[in-house]
């Protein structure tokens, strides 16, 4: 299996460099985005020695020596005679691979960061751990990251492309629109990324069949099939909602407005309190990236969220490409081929704003939208994708996401004209190339997300 360079990388080696031992690293995330790969890789390169323990598949006598770690001596000798690994004070490290699976590891981290002589990792989802954490101490010397699925710009260099997304930045920071060929490509690779998604097993797949969809498309299913058994072991009480609101989550982002109200899922006491916790489920095991609605637009827009509507958004927009058509209507390569070529009709919409929001989540942001009721047409008047963030500013940037070149922007136009002062700029994402309105809104193609 051909393996990826990712940007976290950077982030463990300033861990490293930094902590010396004080701490232990948390990775969590979704199954299946290369959490195991990247450690494994970090550990080979930066250490004399690693030993990984798979708390999926570990030993007996691997489990049994966390209950006795009186005695860290008799604990390490253990594990360097199970693995066959020899440890080496201040050059080696220990990874608690699928940690979730095995509590009480973690809690062991405590006593082993206080010993010094090696370093931790830990790689988990996030969901399965905080179910299984109610009867431990979470240990004080533990700093987490969170990982995500692989980005447009880890995409594009995979695919061998690595220095467009740098002509990309130059182009966005002078305001000036991409050569023509350049863009196209660009777009082409933006649309390879929005059906392929960032699942390093996807795109590796994609790249050792000579860049067939179809292997790459049974790989996202079996990565679907992994998250419904996930969901099948949920051990509370709202496991059929949550499986029933991931299998919904296609048929939600279809509709028109995309989002869910909740209290109008189903009928029935303390409804919208139940949905909440599995779209909660659902976005805390980071297969979901959850979009909040916002009632007050401003910078600090987590103070006025409103919980009464939600957008959930898959946290890969390959795995919902896959997720959402029939596998004999779409797996065929030519089928893929003739979407990447805009010959076959399919609800782009729903793909564009997801790999939007995937793209936004990746650079760091929490996605909010805003809508207002109009009381006297009795319907949402103004409908806004997304609103950022400004810090330099300390306003926000209003985000329309636009799938088709010919599109209408009444809805923004009437929220920059009601919050004008606290908007520093807005953007319409479209799939032409970059242009500036005589309104001084901001019109990006897709791919130039990386910037925002």
């Amino acid at each position: 299996m051909i393996t990826f360079e990712r940007k976290i990388y950077q982030k463990l080696l300033q861990w490293k460099a930094e902590s010396q031992g004080s701490e232990a690293l948390l990775i969590e995330g979704a199954h299946r985005i290369g959490k195991s790969t990247i450690v494994e890789t970090f550990a080979q390169r930066e250490y004399k020695s690693y030993i990984l323990i798979d708390f999926n598949d570990c030993e007996t006598s691997v489990k049994k020596a966390f209950d006795k770690m009186s005695d860290l001596n008799s604990f390490f000798t253990t594990l360097s005679y199970t693995y066959g690994v020899t440890l080496y004070p201040r050059n080696s490290v220990i990874i608690f691979d699928e940690v979730q699976r095995f509590p009480k590891a973690r809690q062991s981290i405590k006593k082993l960061v206080k010993d010094g002589r090696f370093d931790y990792i830990e790689t988990g989802s996030l969901i399965s751990i905080y179910e299984n954490v109610k009867d431990i101490t979470i240990p004080s010397e533990e700093t987490s990251i969170q990982m995500y699925p692989m980005d447009f710009e880890e995409f594009c260099q995979a695919l061998g492309k690595p220095t467009i997304c740098n002509y990309i930045r130059e182009c966005f920071n002078k305001g000036t629109a991409l050569e023509r060929s350049l863009h196209n490509d660009a777009m082409q690779l933006f649309k390879q990324y929005m059906l392929i998604g960032g699942m390093p097993q996807s795109i590796a797949e994609f790249l050792e069949h000579s860049f067939s969809f179809e292997y790459s498309d049974k790989r996202k299913r079996s990565i679907i099939s992994l998250y419904k058994k996930d969901i099948q072991k949920i051990k509370g009480a709202y496991k059929s909602k949550v499986l029933s609101t991931f299998l919904q989550i296609p048929a939600f982002l279809s509709k028109h407005e995309k989002r869910v109200s909740l209290s109008k899922i189903e009928s029935g006491i303390n409804t919208a309190d139940t949905y909440e916790n599995t779209f909660m489920w659902l976005s805390n095991s980071m297969i979901t990236n959850n979009c909040l609605k916002c009632s007050d637009p401003n910078v600090g827009m987590g103070l006025s969220s409103d919980d009464s509507a939600i957008k959930c958004y898959m946290g890969d927009t390959g795995l919902l490409f896959s997720h959402a058509f029939n596998e004999n209507a779409i797996a065929r390569d030519s089928l893929y081929k003739q979407i990447m070529n805009d010959k076959l009709s399919i609800n782009k919409g729903m793909l564009y704003e997801n790999t939007i929001a995937q793209m936004l989540t990746a650079n760091g942001h929490r996605l909010y939208f805003f809508t207002r009721y109009n009381k006297e047409l009795h319907r949402n008047d103004i409908e806004i994708d997304f609103l950022l963030s400004d810090s330099t500013s300390g306003k926000v940037i209003p985000l329309e996401v636009k799938s088709s070149k010919n599109y209408t922007t009444t809805s923004l136009a009437d929220f920059n004209k009601i919050y004008k002062k606290r908007i520093s700029k807005s953007y319409i994402i479209h799939p032409k190339n970059y242009s500036i309105k005589e309104n001084g809104t901001i019109c990006i193609p897709p791919y130039m997300t990386i910037c925002l």
